[in-house]
This record gives C-alpha cells, structure tokens and sequence, in this order.
C-alpha cells in the first residue's frame, strides 16, 4: 500500500480515478493521527492519504504527531510513502515553483522525539540514504514528462521552528551544503526507516530563504501573495507529480526497499532480553522482526 502524506486538501486533489473513499480513525499506542486516514483504491492500488497538520492546518510543524502518523499507516498496511511539503530555497538556481525529489537532510529539530523505540530496547538504524533510492528513482522517471522544473536531488535542512531562519542561521545553512530549507521531513523519515516503510520527499519551492534579501520596495503585503502564489503553484506541481507516480504503481509492483528490512541490524538488545511487554508495546513495528527470532 502507498501511504501520501501532505497538505490538507491534498485528498481531493489526488484522488481522481480513486474509487472507496473511506475515512478511518486510527488509535496508536504513540496516540492519534494528525487526522483521519483516507483509504481509497487506484486501478488495484490501495492508497492511504494524510494530512500532516490536521484538517484545517491547525498543527505547527513541532505539533505534528510524527509517531502517532507513522504507527497508523503501518498498522493499516502502507509499506511505501510519498511525503510532500513546503521549503525555502537556499540556492539560487533552485526557484520558487521548482520541485526537487529530495536525497540528503541535515536534522536540526531538537524538541521532537526522533525513535519509537524510547523504552526497553536499543536501537540503531542506518539512515546513510535517508530516501529510499527505489522511490526516487520512480519519482525522477516520471518528472521527465513534465511541464515544470524537478530536481532530482537536493540536501534538505530540516530546521525546528516555528519561526523562520535569522540571516546569520541562513547563510550558516548554506555553509553547511543545504539546498533547502524546511520543518517537516525530520523525524517523519526517520520514523519511516524504523518501521520499515520506503519513504521518499518532494519538496515544494515556496520562495528563498533570507540569505537573499527581498526589493525593499516591494510592500510586505505584496510580498505574502507572490509567495502564496509560488505555494499554491508549486502545491498543483508536487500533486501532477505524485499523481504521475501513483498511477505508475497502479499498473506496475511496488519497488523493493532496504528500509523493508532496517531492523534486520539495527536491534542490540539481546533477544532473550525482549520481553513480551516490549513485543507488545511497538505492536506492527517488531511483528516481523519478532517473526524471525
């Protein structure tokens, strides 16, 4: 199953040839969703489509509840995401209205809990290619076709906010090799890694970042709505994009991942030590993992 994470809207905006529809309420032992789960189906292809910050827009980006979204679409079957969201270029040549399938972070989030696994059991999973390369190498197949600018890579710095970046922070996050500024990928795909979901990003150019500084005689009003231009633009962009891909995966297997297998290594708990508590506590998380001891 595909799991899409995005926008609030972003349901009616992909849906199209969907048949079903059903919204689920889903209760996880990390709490509930950010907000209802649609289930629907695409010529054979079970899709479950969330919004991450709740219907309405009513979470900031440290509110989401990563855990409680992960937990609920692996519990209901997904086995590989698509997740979209906004972001401010730190580049010059990547404009506002460009999409770029996303292949390396830089995690700066400090008041998130980063792991499931916070209680009676270490571990460690590799998280080199934070993307899964399968994923984006679908996603960079069908942006060929279109009309619009996609990169096919870019180092997303994913930042705690809710406040923008000072200029000093900006220019800091350029040093550093970032090509994209933002606040959502960070823990979602690391999340995804530990349980053992292929996870890929699309990121939406919204505008710079403020390393480059705006004509200051453009009126700030004026300003906001080229910017919500340039969102609702690139908001339509990521969608034909993502829509490319679902029908794909309508008509061909869903790629294998090594994120299907990341905790084959990454457990250093002693097995003996794995008490049933713990087995029941993750729930979906060890089931296969538990399988094989």
């Amino acid at each position: 199953m595909i799991g899409i994470i995005g926008g609030t809207g972003l349901g009616e905006a992909l849906l199209g040839e969907a048949t079903g529809g059903e919204h689920r309420e889903v209760e996880t032992p990390f709490g509930r969703p950010s907000a209802p789960i649609q289930l629907a189906n695409w010529h054979g292809l079970d899709i479950a489509i969330l919004a991450r910050h709740g219907i309405g827009h009513r979470l900031n980006p440290a509110q989401v509840p990563y855990r409680a979204n992960i937990y609920a679409l692996k519990q209901l079957g997904v086995t590989h995401i698509l997740a979209s969201g906004a972001v401010g270029s730190l580049r010059e040549e990547l404009h506002p209205r460009d999409i770029v399938i996303v292949d390396q972070v830089i995690d700066k989030t400090v008041r998130r809990t980063p792991t499931f696994f916070d209680d009676d059991l270490a571990v460690h999973a590799e998280f080199a290619e934070p993307y899964c390369p399968a994923l984006r190498e679908v996603l960079i197949r069908v942006s060929e076709k279109m009309d619009f600018t996609v990169r096919p890579k870019g180092t997303y710095v994913c930042m705690e906010g809710p406040a923008f970046s000072t200029v000093a922070e900006s220019h800091m996050h350029r040093g550093w090799g970032g090509d994209l500024i933002g606040m959502t990928s960070m823990p979602e795909a690391k999340l995804a890694r530990e349980a053992e979901i292929a996870y890929a990003a699309v990121a939406l150019v919204t505008d710079y970042d403020c390393w480059k500084p705006h004509d200051p005689n453009v009126p700030k009003q004026a300003l906001l709505a080229e910017i919500i231009g340039h969102l609702k633009a690139a908001t339509a962009n990521a969608n034909t994009l993502i829509r490319a891909a679902i029908e794909h995966f309508a008509s061909h297997d869903l790629p294998p991942s090594a994120a299907h297998r990341a905790l084959d290594l990454a457990v250093w708990t002693a097995r003996d030590q794995i008490s049933q508590k713990t087995r029941d506590r993750y729930g979906v998380l060890l089931e296969r993992f538990v399988a094989s001891l």
